[in-house]
């Protein structure tokens, strides 16, 4: 028994159920995942204006429903501006380099056939020459021509989504560095998001 308020005591189970209840309540608020920096970095290189909720959801390959919870939480986040249909870019920076790698980490795992990731892909496979003997990041995928490591998307659907948008797979490559790179590439990974944000159309450079 475990005593409570007024001294009574209740059995340990129900005390114990109070305790479950009460963890479960923290662990359902909104809190901001990979999926939902995978969304902003979809509105960040849109560039129609006037762009819907499905019609951002067929660019990224998710469901609508996914884009508008995603979007929710970046706003209550302060990295969205709904009524503008806006990232905020100061916060957006500032939250990826300096925190990414900690909420979205991005471990490398095994060898396994895929497409270039990360430092292994433009922008940054421009700046960093990696050995040939180095095995490179790679997004896993059955149809990719490259063997290296396998890296995790922020979202699965992004294999399929950047194929027609490299606006999209250039930046995603850029988070994937902040998320999974060394010091280095982390660094490079910085400078070049800050020019992305800065400069709309920094990443048509490498298209």
């Amino acid at each position: 028994m475990e005593p409570v308020g007024g001294g009574r005591a209740l059995p340990r189970s129900t005390a114990n159920s109070r305790l479950v209840a009460c963890c479960a309540t923290c662990y359902s608020a909104d809190v901001l995942s990979p999926t939902d920096i995978y969304v902003l970095a979809g509105v960040l290189t849109n560039n129609e204006d006037g762009w819907t909720l499905r019609e951002l959801a067929e660019k990224l390959h998710v469901d609508h429903t996914l884009v508008h919870r995603s979007l929710r939480r970046a706003e209550n986040a302060g990295l969205y501006r709904s009524d503008s249909k806006r990232v905020n870019r100061a916060n957006f920076e500032e939250l990826k380099i300096h925190a990414l790698r900690f909420f979205a980490p991005g471990p490398l795992g095994g060898l396994t056939r895929g497409i270039p990731a990360a430092w292994a892909a433009p922008p940054i496979s421009s700046i960093i020459h990696q050995s040939q003997q180095e095995p490179q990041p790679v997004w896993p995928d059955a149809q990719g021509t490259v063997r290296g490591q396998a890296l995790q998307p922020l979202h699965p659907a992004a294999v399929q989504a950047v194929g027609d948008e490299p606006a999209l797979a250039q930046l995603l490559a850029i988070l994937d560095s902040l998320r999974a790179g060394d010091v280095r590439v982390r660094e490079l990974a910085a400078t070049e998001l800050q020019d992305t944000l800065r400069q709309p159309d920094h990443l048509l450079t490498y298209a």
